[in-house]
């Protein structure tokens, strides 16, 4: 069997071969098209596997042709080539030496991620997600320069918190500022009314839509009590195909919310991970204090943590963990996701 690693680029494409000793066979640059690689490397030998390094906003074209083509295609995190570039004996960092770091990382790691089924749909949930995320955030932006110039044109107007949410509080703004004199300031008031009232929209759109397409792929994520449809929606396109993972644990790991041992000598203890996706983590966290709100079972869970002599915070860590175990078991249990 041979290895082809790759070092993909916007406007090229290295790949180097490898045997199953690890020692380089071929080497091949070229413009950032799959077939012409393709069609070197089967010249090369029949059993192929190949290595791409996990950047898909770069490689994800190329996927999409090797597995056109009937390839096999492994995905090495770029974290993993750092260490095999220190071992190299070739010095320095070029395409042709991160290819071949891609490459003998594959060799040693049977258990790297693959492309799956379902991938594609998952992505375009995470496509909606993250672009209602850019929408909120414009929009926040937008809010926080009306207030100040509401301010300076007129200290005794308040608006609550929350208001220029709602279309209601633009509609009685846009109707104040339209009275006033067209100073430049208001001027520039009333367009950022407009654009908020715009995005608004725009958000509650992409809210409905999100809430359609969740329970289509996930309705029993829906059930788990804190569980709403953008928190369903985040676990959805963060966690990815559920059969890449072999168990909760390794869910709970990739999260951030499994806690990591800190042993030493006599001293039996352990500490938060920092790491994992916090996206993942931070949706985990939303649903964990909204249990601890409204949801008996978890209140009692709590209750029983802090008996134990933990605190508030690190009980809802140890609840944490536990709705991984539930999101993971759950999502098994879901057949569009099997």
């Amino acid at each position: 069997m041979i290895v082809v690693g790759l070092d993909v680029h916007k406007h090229s494409l290295t790949a180097v071969v490898v045997d199953e000793l690890g020692r380089t066979v071929a080497e091949h640059t070229s413009a950032s098209r799959g077939d012409e690689v393709v069609a070197w490397a089967r010249s090369l030998g029949d059993d192929r596997l190949w290595a791409v390094e996990d950047c898909r906003h770069v490689t994800r074209s190329l996927e999409r042709t090797l597995l056109g083509a009937g390839e096999r295609v492994v995905r090495v995190p770029p974290r993993l080539t750092a260490p095999q570039r220190r071992r190299g004996r070739s010095r320095g960092k070029s395409d042709a030496i991160d290819a071949l770091a891609v490459a003998r990382v594959a060799l040693q790691e049977p258990d790297l991620d693959r492309p799956r089924a379902g991938e594609e749909t998952l992505r375009e949930l995470k496509l909606l997600v993250d672009h209602r995320d850019d929408l909120v955030a414009e929009r926040r932006r937008c809010q926080q320069r009306l207030r100040w110039h509401l301010h300076e044109l007129d200290p005794a107007l308040t608006v609550p918190l929350g208001a220029l949410d709602r279309a209601v509080w633009l509609e009685r703004l846009g109707r104040q500022l339209a009275r006033r004199e067209q100073a430049t300031q208001v001027r520039i008031a009333r367009d950022l009314v407009g654009r908020c009232r715009t995005l608004t929209s725009s958000i509650g759109e992409l809210d409905r839509e999100l809430h359609a397409r969740t329970k289509t792929l996930a309705p029993r994520l829906l059930e788990l009590a804190g569980c709403g449809a953008l928190s369903a929606a985040k676990l959805l396109c963060e966690i990815g195909p559920i059969d890449r993972f072999r168990g909760d644990a390794q869910l709970a790991r990739h999260a951030g919310v499994a806690p990591l041992d800190a042993s030493s000598g006599k001293h039996q203890r352990h500490r938060l991970d920092r790491g994992g996706n916090r996206q993942l983590n931070c949706a985990l966290h939303r649903i964990a204090v909204t249990q601890g709100r409204v949801h008996p079972p978890a209140r009692a869970y709590l209750e029983r943590k802090q008996s134990e002599g933990k605190t508030r915070r690190e009980a809802i860590r140890c609840l944490k963990r536990q709705l991984a175990r539930t999101v993971y078991t759950t999502l098994k249990n879901e057949p569009l996701l099997t």
